[in-house]
């Protein structure tokens, strides 16, 4: 009777519930402590991944510092992840438990042992490539789908009047065939993906020393943001291309961008300007500014018909390439630090 009670004890251990962890942020501008966090459970329309990886964003350091789009302290933050499906909600039907995927937006944060995704921000990964490798796509298909589909004013950051406007290309299976000339402005923070050069960016403006990786993300011509004659050789490239200009994508977006992104559309008569950070307060009548916000339902599609065949096929790369911080949530808050101190032609990421 002792044996059989034992083997029924070890039996419930088994069966009963994971603990989660996450790296809360407590308040403001304070370091990240690893605690406890409930299990979450899904909406109908939800998944709960038991994350193998995060990835870092430039935005999660604003997040930390000014709490910006926190609506409930203490909290966890947090874009990008990778792992298994864990629990599937009642309504989802492309997922199963154990499925690989890659997910963006999670309801409470990625910095977490499990996370909830919703179903339309996920995607199966492909077993060839590593959560490592695939936690740096979500945030970008997400950005990039905005940058280059965004064609009418919305609101980028709620509660604050900045225009959410994008690029009026077209992403999808079909894009290669667009002709348009778009260029974009990296500098140290090329976070991009094959499918953003494939929807018509042809002109990067970098740092000298990632000519060669912007070229490996497909961009045609490269030049480098500190050459006194940039404006002059853009125009000319523009001149020479053979294709219709429409606009820039400033993943940059500070006071020296925006001189050079003014410049530019002023001599080719205006055009669209696509920034990550609130646009100048003051553009031409025949500019249309906005900021990127990178969460919109128009990448639902991308992400349910076109995120997981192109990276079999390799339409969409795994880039920039992970850097690995460390392995445990512990580690997060070091990475957000190397985030914040900058880093080039990478995106770091944490294993769990």
């Amino acid at each position: 009777m002792l044996l059989l009670l034992s083997v029924v004890g070890n039996h419930k251990d088994k069966l009963a519930a994971p603990k989660n962890q996450a790296a809360w942020l407590t308040k403001p501008g304070t370091p990240l402590q690893v605690s406890a966090a409930p299990l979450p459970k899904p909406s109908p329309s939800e998944l709960v991944v038991k994350n193998a990886a995060v990835a870092i964003n430039p935005l999660d350091s604003h997040v930390q510092d000014i709490g910006v789009f926190i609506q409930q302290w203490p909290a966890i933050f947090g874009c990008d992840v990778a792992g298994e499906v864990y629990e599937v909600g009642a309504d989802v039907q492309r997922f199963n438990k154990g499925d690989r995927v890659i997910g963006g937006h999670p309801q409470d944060g990625a910095y977490a042992l499990y996370t909830v995704v919703p179903a339309n921000k996920a995607a199966i990964l492909p077993d060839a490539i590593s959560f490592t490798d695939g936690v740096v796509v979500p945030f970008a298909v997400e950005t990039a789908v905005c940058v280059l589909s965004l064609k009418e004013p919305g609101v980028a950051i709620p509660g604050v009047f900045t225009p959410a406007l994008g690029l009026p290309a077209v992403l999808g299976q079909n894009s290669h065939r667009v002709r348009r000339l778009v260029f974009r402005r990296l500098h140290d923070d090329p976070a991009s993906d094959g499918s953003w050069t494939a929807a018509g960016i042809h002109i990067s403006i970098v740092g000298a020393h990632n000519f060669d990786f912007s070229r490996r993300c497909g961009a045609a011509q490269v030049f480098d943001h500190k050459d006194p004659s940039l404006v002059n050789k853009i125009i000319e490239a523009v001149g020479t291309s053979g294709h219709e200009f429409i606009g820039i994508f400033d993943a940059i977006a500070t006071p020296n961008t925006y001189a050079h992104d003014l410049e530019i559309l002023a001599k080719l008569g205006g055009g669209h300007l696509a920034c990550v950070h609130p646009p100048p307060a003051d553009v031409p009548a025949n500019v249309k500014a906005g900021m990127i916000f990178a969460v919109n339902d128009i990448a639902t599609p991308v992400w349910k018909d076109y995120v997981t065949p192109a990276l079999e096929a390799g339409k969409i790369q795994c880039l920039p390439p992970p850097t690995v911080v460390g392995k445990g949530l512990e580690y997060i808050q070091e990475a957000l630090k190397k985030s914040k101190a900058g880093v080039s032609a990478t995106k770091l990421v944490v294993e769990l």
